[in-house]
């Protein structure tokens, strides 16, 4: 009897521990290769916990996102309703949901809350134009979350040269001192004549929506990090820099990560820059420029790559001290085609790594350079239209560049 006993807690024990194992959430919780596991905790809450299918040199997206950044539309039973207008700063000063509408000149919703609030600001269908200063501007807040209203066409636009803000020398149409987060169903539009789309002192995710920008200078630059994942639509056309991840103080960071969406981006620089590390798990990458992708050290683990560069397609050079000089290429489909001239393909200023993926190459002068070693183990490689079984030798004066 108490061996029958037994059996039966047993099984209920089983019974209860499935029932609180983690489900995916397909329709809310996909960012990129990431998925969120839900899980029922003994108090009746609901964890979500985001695990990855693949871990790179960066690790996984559940360092990079939370479930609040995935979430494509705000909570508005509680929110603040404020309309733009003419040569006035709108002031957010503290945590909570604002909703933003109308169309104006000269205005500016400045964010100065408290280092450990949550400001989301909901754009439904706003239109406001500068001459000098930031449409949107975070002084202060622990993150700022930037939402397209569903189905709306939002534009913000700067037309003149950036003024300063005391000692801070804004750049940026949206300008911001800490995280944001941009997201949401609808279109943002964000145009600037002299200076950059998007500017983050600290980091930078872009989670979802429509995302237009065009720019004298970088598209996405970020201090810390630029990381894109989910259904997020991103299309920028700029004079310097695609996407720009970089902190003079600080070589450790300024990394990159794309792990799902669709980019697409027209640059007279690089396509995208990463000081540090660039990871692309998934999605899609277009890129055109004078480089494609820049960074020390490059990995690419999934989703399609198609880069057109005027010098080198992807490049790994001396630019941290925090990782080795390496191009890694696991899996994913990688197309690039350089110009003529003294140009390559794939360069690396240290080593060239390939163990899987699809890598279709045409360069004039070097498909592949490098200054250290190559290591070929898996994935197919195309030279020029041919098939080739091991990374081609660098041609003779390629290297460090």
């Amino acid at each position: 009897m108490k061996k029958m006993i037994c059996i039966l807690i047993g099984v209920c024990l089983i019974i209860t521990l499935l029932a609180s194992c983690g489900k995916t959430d397909e329709t809310t919780a996909v960012a990129g290769t990431y998925v969120a596991e839900t899980a029922e905790n003994a108090d009746g809450t609901v964890s979500v916990v985001y695990t990855a299918n693949t871990s790179g040199i960066l690790g996984t997206a559940a360092d990079a996102f939370t479930d609040r950044d995935l979430k494509q539309s705000a909570e508005l039973a509680d929110a603040t309703q404020l309309t733009v207008e003419n040569n006035k700063t709108l002031s957010v000063t503290a945590a909570g949901t604002y909703v933003i509408s109308g169309t104006a000149s000269n205005c500016t919703v400045r964010v100065e809350a408290g280092a450990e609030d949550k400001v989301q600001l909901v754009l439904n269908g706003v239109t406001v134009t500068n001459a000098d200063f930031p449409v949107i501007y975070v002084v202060q807040a622990d993150k700022c979350l930037i939402t397209t209203a569903e189905n709306t066409q939002n534009t913000l636009k700067v037309t003149g040269s950036f003024t300063a803000d005391g000692d801070t020398n804004t750049d940026a149409v949206i300008f911001s001192k800490d995280d944001i987060v941009l997201n949401g169903l609808g279109t943002l539009t964000v145009v600037s004549d002299q200076g950059n789309g998007v500017s983050g002192k600290d980091g930078i995710r872009v989670t979802g929506g429509t995302l237009n920008i065009t720019c004298a200078g970088d598209g996405i630059e970020a201090n810390d990090s630029i990381a894109v994942c989910g259904n997020a639509q991103i299309t920028v056309n700029a004079s310097e820099d695609g996407f720009h991840a970089e902190n003079e103080g600080d070589t450790s960071v300024g990394w990159i990560l794309i792990a799902g969406g669709n980019v697409s981006i027209t640059s007279k620089s690089d396509a995208v820059h990463a000081t540090t590390a660039l990871q692309m798990d998934n999605g899609s990458v277009t890129g055109s420029g004078r480089e494609g992708f820049e960074g020390t050290y490059i990995q690419i683990n999934g989703g399609t790559v198609v880069l057109t560069a005027t010098d080198d397609g992807i490049n790994a050079g001396a630019k941290s001290s925090a990782y080795k000089v390496t191009i890694e290429i696991t899996g994913g489909s990688v197309t690039v085609t350089v110009g003529q001239g003294d140009t390559d393909a794939i360069d690396a200023n240290g080593d060239i790594i390939v163990s899987g993926g699809y890598i279709n190459v045409t360069a004039p002068t070097s498909s592949f350079d490098y200054d250290g070693t190559a290591t070929y183990t898996g994935g197919t490689v195309i030279v020029n239209g041919e098939t080739v079984n091991k990374i081609p030798q660098p041609a003779m004066g390629g290297g460090r560049r």
